[in-house]
């Protein structure tokens, strides 16, 4: 059993104050089982994928330092819909323009319920269409397109440019070309559109653009190709909470703070109690630009002696996650 806890610290949320008030049992006494064997950190210039990512990638047996993690592919995998074609996640979403830079505001933020979301995907098809894009409806913020296009297009993910200046982000590769033609083509689209004038008069902001990401082909070969097979089951349970999200985007310490007390008491606990069967188990410990990976240490003797000599806390953990 493998727990990645994505922003189980955050750099939006520090201060002394946050830290004394997390308190969590479950991950303090599973620390005291495990021992610190690998560190993932950012380089200078951050990559596409945020560190929980590329820890999920790896767990599935993905390519190492891959450049296309394709999390659409995979997801439709697990749905029993596996298909070797290109595939890719696309976010409606809003750009905020200014004179120095363009951001992207949490599409979250934008409430677009399903009615909208599916009258905006009818108005882009045609477009999508002429770039070979086969492009369907799963949620309000969630539709996935496949083609050709999208077989060579490292993509940042979601979380990567949310609060931030899209231009940095943009793919700077030759097959991108197309995407950024769509990109202009849609924010004419939408600049007008029905959807976006009934959201004007209500006061919320506009839909004016989209995000692509989770690009890719499926990988053919090792542990992730056997989980894309309906009826095989994944040889090292992974787990991913995405608990702690809302309140680490958006540095908001109490929602955080709660978010970090439930799941202590779930997926922390679980992973304790199945520690202390099997003597078996890993976690990592994600920030925005950081991961510390633990695994149990299997013999009793040795646990008593790291215990004896090194008790790590909790707090002081987290920390390390966001610490200079």
């Amino acid at each position: 059993m493998h727990l990645i806890i994505p922003y189980a610290a955050s750099h939006a949320i520090s201060g002394p104050e946050v830290w004394a008030g997390l308190q969590l049992p479950n991950l303090q006494a599973l620390l005291g089982q495990m021992q610190r064997q690998q560190e993932l950190q950012d380089p200078e210039t951050p990559t596409l994928h945020l560190p929980h990512e590329c820890l999920h990638a790896q767990a599935l047996g993905w390519p190492a330092k891959a450049t296309a993690l394709p999390w659409a592919a995979w997801h439709q995998a697990q749905q029993g819909q596996h298909s070797p074609a290109p595939q890719a996640w696309m976010t409606p979403c809003h750009w905020q323009i200014g004179m120095d830079q363009v951001v992207m505001a949490d599409p979250a933020h934008l409430h677009l319920s399903d009615q909208e979301s599916q009258q905006l995907l009818q108005a882009m098809q045609p477009y999508f269409q002429e770039d070979g894009l086969q492009v369907t409806w799963h949620s309000a913020l969630q539709w996935h397109a496949q083609g050709e296009m999208l077989a060579d297009l490292p993509t940042a993910s979601l979380d990567r440019v949310i609060g931030q200046n899209v231009k940095d982000w943009m793919p700077d590769h030759p097959a991108a070309q197309p995407l950024q033609r769509l990109q202009s083509e849609m924010q004419m689209l939408l600049y007008q559109h029905p959807v976006n004038d009934a959201r004007d008069a209500r006061r919320q902001i506009a839909v004016n653009a989209f995000w692509l990401h989770g690009a890719g082909t499926l990988p053919v070969s090792g542990p992730a190709a056997a989980q894309a097979g309906p009826h095989l089951p994944s040889p090292a349970p992974v787990h991913v909470p995405s608990r702690l999200r809302p309140g680490a985007l958006h540095g908001h310490a109490p929602d955080w703070l709660q978010a970090w007390q439930q799941l202590d008491a779930s997926a922390v606990a679980d992973l304790l109690q199945h520690v202390k069967a099997t003597g078996q188990g890993t976690l990592s410990l994600c920030s925005e630009h950081r991961a510390h990976t633990y695994t149990a240490t299997p013999p009793a003797w040795h646990r008593r002696i790291t215990r004896l000599f090194h008790k790590t806390s909790a707090a002081v953990a987290l920390q390390a996650l966001v610490s200079p």
